[in-house]
């Protein structure tokens, strides 16, 4: 069977998106720095969960993939993970829009299981709020939060953060699982977007 020759159709919104050196004013947080503190999350959660029965990660998808799977590997207590997606931003949005929505629900049951979820980042509160109201009707044994970034200037809503990689200022920041417009998930880095280059659309 013949294979249908590649398409070289481009997309221009991928043109432009092409090198996030364009968009990158600053460094915020470098790869070592990163693999370092997620170490030492890795050692606290061993400790503090020493003793846990079916301890569950629950990761808030999709900024949160790359911190769950270096985590996962520092912590040296057996445990499970399922996924959640929430949406409350829209594309080229850089604050939450206000609304929560569940787009992936867990395939766990999690009664009676210690359950910590994994997100990349934490400002208004808002989502995670929501998120840890709806979970908490499902009676796990315990329920706790662990954020690789703590935007803690802009909180609206008051929520637990038993585990915090960074507290980081009031920037828009992208890499390391966060997207900007879907693109540049994948850097080592936590970097600073250039608002004078990157029009919010």
């Amino acid at each position: 069977m013949k294979r249908a020759a590649a398409s070289t159709m481009k997309f221009p919104e991928m043109d432009s998106m092409q090198d996030y050196r364009k968009y990158l004013k600053e460094v915020l947080i470098s790869a070592e720095e990163l693999q370092k503190r997620i170490a030492e999350l890795g050692v606290e959660i061993s400790r503090d969960y020493a003793d846990a029965q079916r301890l569950l990660l629950i990761c808030i998808l999709r900024g949160g993939v790359l911190f769950l799977t270096d985590l996962m590997r520092h912590i040296t207590v057996p445990h499970a993970v399922d996924f959640m997606a929430i949406s409350s931003y829209g594309v080229g949005n850089r604050q939450s829009d206000g609304h929560v929505r569940i787009t992936l629900d867990l395939t766990a049951d999690i009664r009676s299981r210690d359950v910590l979820i994994v997100e990349d980042i934490i400002d208004s509160g808002n989502t995670i709020a929501s998120v840890l109201e709806l979970l908490s009707t499902r009676k796990p044994a315990s329920l706790q939060v662990c954020t690789l970034l703590d935007k803690a200037e802009r909180r609206e809503v008051e929520v637990p953060i038993r585990y915090s990689g960074f507290i980081i200022p009031n920037k828009f920041v992208f890499g390391y699982g966060l997207d900007l417009d879907e693109y540049f998930r994948n850097l080592p880095f936590i970097g600073v977007v250039d608002l004078d280059k990157y029009q919010v659309k």
